[in-house]
């Protein structure tokens, strides 16, 4: 990508921070804050049971009681745990260490990696291409119009894990356009799995990309599939393990044998915790489902089940722009695609959610794709098309807070 490289060939994105820059970094704390408080408003703060989880494991433990009989929880000899992954529950910990944090610790979790991956946006968007006042744009819609602001304000285990995937992989993005350190990337990918599995899947592309590139010289092929691989394998041994404290098992993450209380969700995963039956349920959640529909206003409400992620995020569509000629295009919309096939096969769906929040384990290469595709911008539908994602987001937060 020649656009994203200066004159001595070396890609430079950290430059001194602008005014505009200053302004953006700004925004994306009040905004995120303000939200993080609008959510703490109405829903309150009740204590969450990943800060349960987290409080017995600084003594030692990852059961607790007080699961029993609550959603995704699993029982192992009397014990119950919950099916969640490390990454989900190591934030906790400081939180659940000190009695007047356990209640707002979630949502500080939350903010401390959301606003990064915020922050990182523009950087994103520079690295791939975009210039000027399109780069803010992209960033704009990534920090206020994609679904990370929404799962970062509310305290969840559940949406931090895409969290603090999606800050993972933006830097890995950025990294791989800058210098491609093979063991770097291989933390961000190591990093981004711990949250959320599937998105190692990434590490396939990429890792075959890399090693090409380094073909000619048979040492530094090895030296680079090492270091790339080893904090990935890494990442997964820590998996493996605290599945297998769990649950006897380093292949069993506990959501194949967790309690389900929707009939609809139990018999959907009877078939599979992954399958091709899944498929045409979550390709219509993920691009055709509407809001609902209701007989007094505002008429038309959010679907908790899911809706569109065109609808609910339709910035996206000007990844379209990117096209598929440029060879880091082709590279990240197979690495897309590839990310989002076990998305897809998965029989969960999402939910209670706004939009589709499994489509925040693409996003970022979605990101990149708008930002390769920026300079064919037209200028007016693609800016309404990310004011419309903002504002969409911002309804979906209202909503959900007051749900």
């Amino acid at each position: 990508m020649t656009s994203t490289t200066p004159p001595d060939g070396r890609p430079r994105f950290w430059k001194r921070l602008s005014r505009g820059d200053g302004l953006f970094a700004l925004t994306v704390v009040a905004t995120y804050l303000a939200a993080t408080a609008v959510a703490i408003h109405f829903r309150h703060l009740d204590l969450d049971r990943m800060m349960v989880v987290a409080e017995r494991a600084l003594s030692g433990h990852l059961d607790s009681d007080a699961l029993k009989g609550t959603v995704d929880s699993v029982e192992i000899g009397g014990r119950y745990y919950l099916a969640l992954g490390p990454l989900q529950l190591a934030p906790y910990i400081p939180f659940a260490a000190i009695p007047d944090l356990q209640r707002i610790g979630s949502y500080i979790a939350g903010l401390l990696f959301g606003i990064p991956a915020a922050w990182l946006a523009l950087p994103l968007a520079r690295a791939y291409g975009a210039k000027g006042r399109a780069a803010y744009w992209i960033a704009g819609f990534t920090a206020f119009g994609s679904l990370l602001l929404w799962t970062s304000v509310f305290g969840n285990p559940y949406y931090l894990a895409h969290t603090e995937s999606f800050l993972a992989l933006t830097l890995f993005l950025i990294e791989w356009a800058g210098k491609r350190r093979p063991f770097l990337l291989g933390v961000c990918l190591g990093v981004s799995f711990l949250a959320r599995p599937t998105t190692i899947l990434a590490a396939i592309p990429f890792g075959i990309c890399l090693l090409w590139t380094r073909r000619h010289e048979l040492r530094a092929t090895v030296r680079s599939a090492a270091a790339f691989s080893l904090p990935i394998a890494g990442a997964i041994a820590i998996y493996g393990w605290f599945n297998w404290v769990r649950f006897g098992s380093a292949l069993e993450s506990g959501y194949s044998i967790s309690l389900l209380q929707v009939p609809w969700l139990q018999q959907a995963r009877a078939r599979g915790l992954f399958s091709i039956w899944h498929i045409p349920w979550n390709l219509a959640v993920a691009l055709v489902q509407p809001p609902n529909v209701i007989l007094r206003f505002p008429f038309l409400v959010p679907n908790a089940i899911g809706m569109s992620m065109l609808l609910v995020s339709p910035g996206l569509l000007t990844s379209l722009r990117a096209g598929f000629r440029d060879h880091t295009a082709r590279l990240l919309w197979v690495t897309a695609a590839l990310v989002a096939a076990p998305v897809f096969l998965y029989y969960g769906g999402g939910l209670v959610q706004y939009g589709f929040r499994y489509s925040l384990d693409f996003t970022p290469f979605l990101v990149a794709l708008m930002a390769i595709g920026s300079p064919r911008w037209i200028g007016r539908r693609e800016r309404f098309l990310v004011l419309a994602s903002i504002g969409s987001v911002l309804v979906g937060i209202l909503w959900y807070s007051m749900s």
